[in-house]
């Protein structure tokens, strides 16, 4: 049975007299930020990427990184570290207590804060008892993977059972390049490779100190899939080399410090259509071979922070033409050519947004679908033994891009109408957009 972890943490209050400084989880800097760059009371404001800086509570900062930067090379290492243990058999989720995130739920603690109505307040509390993945999208963050890692163990300690943490690694060179809402910190062109491999070596320190907390890991969503359909477009072509090299890396590392992992393979509408099966199943199974057939790896990750039913009551018009328009076609027809590949072929399924379906003009429209809302709660009742979990790995309510066409990394997918506006960074708080995932959630909170 899948369990939830109890939490202590909350949102810190804020006093009513304090001015001239940006509240908590408000931005503080960033490119172009002309507003407060101090944070009220109990928080710090906190290097998320060169657009975005947010005010934290003081209480959740790490300790700064003592990792050695690593000198510049171009090749990949070939002393690959062998795990220590086996895998267990079986599906990594049984008999573990899901960590809970306390980034995500003070988030939440703050959002139903605002919330005027009492009902629906009450709604949007129960959010914060839902497990999400934690993502590690910059190398500033790596050093709270520790924090999370102590406060599960402590707990697993004091209770007597058996934690997991849910975590995404998400910090490629040349990030998402086919889109311009998520780009990254590290650039190919400068020093790219090393700074990833310092950011995967950051994180293999930080889960070694923790060797009783189990760690499931969806690695790198959107990477592998743009290079099954994207190659067309310059960056994509560009990065296909480190892709794989960053790839290859991550899940050699991550396998010797046994972290069962899922990479990422897009969703029904990406890589579900017929043409792209073969294709994918052949990336999947060349890459994973050629590094040594990790034995943590354990399958692919769907529907990440997309909108797709696992079992759609009939096809949504924008499927037409694709066979799969949902994730359990898309899976049952990937799966045996994953097998035939040597690939193993377990999945586990973002449903943490799904709940709504008909909404979009267009199947690729991802970008803050206007009238989504929570979709089914993370289970292993999945109704199909090639699925692991139905789980959240995209916190509801942390935005998909901005909707400000002056911004640097504003992207035209957030501008359409099927896309809620006015919208912020990518990554930051959006509040309208979390009471109507509250809203319109299905099954209802």
């Amino acid at each position: 049975m899948l369990k939830f972890a109890a939490l202590l943490s909350a949102a810190s209050l804020i006093p009513a007299f304090v001015q001239a400084a940006a509240p908590l989880y408000g931005q503080c800097g960033g490119q172009g930020w002309t507003g407060d760059t101090t944070c009220v009371s109990g928080a710090t404001c906190v290097f998320s990427n060169q657009w975005y800086s947010q005010c934290l509570p003081s209480n959740q900062q790490p300790q700064p990184s003592t990792a050695t930067t690593v000198a510049p090379t171009t090749a990949a290492p070939t002393n690959v570290p062998a795990p220590t243990t086996a895998p267990d058999a079986g599906n990594p989720f049984n008999g573990y207590t899901i960590y809970l995130s306390p980034y995500y739920a003070d988030e939440v603690t703050a959002a139903a804060a605002a919330i005027s109505d009492a009902t629906q307040k009450a709604k949007a509390l129960r959010v914060k008892d839902i497990p999400t993945f934690i993502w590690f999208d910059v190398i500033a963050k790596t050093p709270q993977l520790g924090v999370y890692l102590a406060d599960a163990d402590a707990k697993a300690k004091a209770s007597g059972e058996k934690y997991l943490v849910q975590i995404v690694v998400y910090d490629l060179p040349d990030r998402d390049c086919a889109a311009a809402a998520s780009n990254g910190e590290f650039s190919i062109a400068n020093n790219g490779m090393n700074n990833y491999r310092r950011y995967i070596d950051q994180l293999v320190a930080e889960i070694k100190k923790y060797p009783d907390v189990r760690i499931v890991a969806v690695i790198e969503p959107d990477s592998l899939a743009n290079l099954v359909t994207n190659l067309n477009v310059a960056k994509c072509s560009g990065a296909q080399d480190a892709y794989k090299q960053g790839t290859t890396y991550a899940i050699q590392q991550l396998n010797a410090v046994g972290v069962y992992m899922y990479l990422d393979a897009g969703h029904a509408g990406w890589l579900g259509w017929p043409a792209n099966l073969n294709p994918a199943a052949q990336l999947f199974s060349d890459l994973y071979r050629a590094a040594g057939s990790p034995q943590f790896v354990r399958g692919l990750a769907t529907n990440v922070a997309n909108y797709n039913a696992l079992n759609a009551a009939s096809p949504d018009p924008v499927t037409q033409g694709n066979p799969n328009y949902d994730e359990m076609h898309f899976i049952n027809q990937l799966a045996p050519q994953l097998t035939s590949g040597g690939f193993p072929a377990h999945f586990i399924v973002d449903q943490g947004r799904s709940g709504v379906q008909g909404l979009r003009q267009a199947w690729g429209d991802w970008c803050n679908v206007y009238g989504a809302g929570f979709g089914t709660r993370p289970t292993l009742n999945t109704g199909s033994s090639l699925i692991d979990a139905i789980v959240w790995i995209k916190p509801g309510g942390e935005c998909d891009g901005t909707s400000n066409t002056s911004a640097a990394r504003y992207d035209t997918h957030c501008g359409i109408a099927s896309a809620h506006k006015p919208a912020p960074e990518a990554g930051t708080w959006f509040q309208a957009y979390f009471e109507n995932l509250v809203k319109n959630a299905n099954p209802p909170l």
